[in-house]
C-alpha cells in the first residue's frame, strides 16, 4: 500500500469514524472502517453457510484503502480474516427488572 498521509486518515476518519489498519507480516496491509447493521446481518446470513463468506464480504464492503492482494490472495486474505471480527465492538448493556 502507498503511503497514506496524516491528512488522508483525517479525510477517512471524519467521512468513515473509526477506520482500522492491518498489516500482514510480509508487509502488505489495509485501511478498513466499521461495517454497519447492514453489512453485518448480510454478511452473518451468508456466513451460516461458507464461514469464509462472512469475513470475504465485511473485507470487501469495509474496505477503504491497501494492497488489493490482499483481497485475491488466500494467504494474505486468511492472515487479515482473523482480525475482522475486530472491526465490530459491542459495547456492554445491562439488563434490569423493574
Amino acid at each position: 500500500m502507498e503511503e497514506i498521509t496524516k491528512e488522508q486518515i483525517a479525510q477517512l476518519k471524519a467521512k468513515h469514524g473509526d477506520i482500522f489498519k492491518i498489516t500482514v507480516e510480509s508487509g502488505e496491509s489495509c485501511i478498513l472502517r466499521k461495517p454497519n447493521r447492514k453489512e453485518l446481518s448480510y454478511a452473518s446470513t451468508a456466513g451460516q453457510n461458507d464461514p469464509l463468506k462472512f469475513s470475504e464480504l465485511i473485507l470487501n464492503q469495509c474496505w477503504l484503502v491497501g494492497d488489493e492482494q490482499i483481497k485475491t490472495d488466500d494467504e494474505l486474505f486468511l492472515a487479515v480474516s482473523q482480525y475482522l471480527g475486530e472491526l465490530v465492538k459491542v459495547k456492554t448493556a445491562e439488563l434490569e427488572k423493574l
